[in-house]
């Protein structure tokens, strides 16, 4: 079984390093959700009652995947799975309120200024070029982290549901809930469990 990666220490820096932030989310979707099926196929005890010569002679559909042990299922869901995301979850959000604070030490604040300042003394002949009176300041490091966080969300509800869906269909539990359900219902279960 994969274990989840480890979560990285969250500092303003790490969410504007935004290769950093975006390896993390790489490798973590990387060793649990886009190798699920990897995953769920160890979780299968293979021949618990030992070899049956019989099971040669009929050959079984490809589309046919053995259910996989509750008790075991349930432990990579509480182990590995949750983990991963709720690990995913905080890095996120910590990287949410970073991008929704004031960043006083932006090192492009000074440039954004003197270009500013540029366009405001630039003498612009609309007849001459429609074009020239255009002006597309540089995007605070804030607004590029808020816009590359909503992309990754978006990635990480695609990616939680395709998992969230191979696992209900392996496990068999027969529980109709959605991925974001099932990870809220086990943060509920683990706060009420440290308690």
């Amino acid at each position: 079984m994969t274990a989840p990666p480890s979560s990285p220490k969250l500092t303003p820096q790490f969410c504007f390093t935004t290769g950093a932030l975006r390896d993390f989310l790489r490798i973590s979707r990387g060793a649990i959700d886009d190798s699920i099926t990897q995953n769920l196929n160890a979780l299968v005890t293979p021949a618990k009652s030992g070899f049956d010569p019989n099971s040669t002679s009929v050959r079984t559909p490809r589309g046919s995947t053995r259910q996989i042990d509750p008790h075991s299922c349930q432990v990579f869901k509480d182990k590995v799975l949750f983990p991963s995301w709720q690990a995913r979850s905080d890095v996120l959000t910590y990287c949410a309120y970073v991008a929704t604070s004031p960043d006083p030490s932006d090192p492009e604040i000074a440039l954004r200024v003197a270009e500013t300042e540029r366009s405001r003394e630039r003498v612009v002949d609309e007849r001459l070029d429609p074009y020239s009176g255009r002006y597309f300041p540089r995007e605070p490091r804030t607004e590029k982290l808020a816009s590359l966080l909503r992309q990754e969300r978006s990635v990480e509800k695609i990616v939680r549901s395709r998992t969230w869906g191979l696992v209900q269909e392996r496990c068999g539990n027969g529980s109709f809930q959605d991925a974001e359900e099932a990870l809220d219902r086990w943060r509920h279960d683990r706060e009420h469990s440290k308690s």
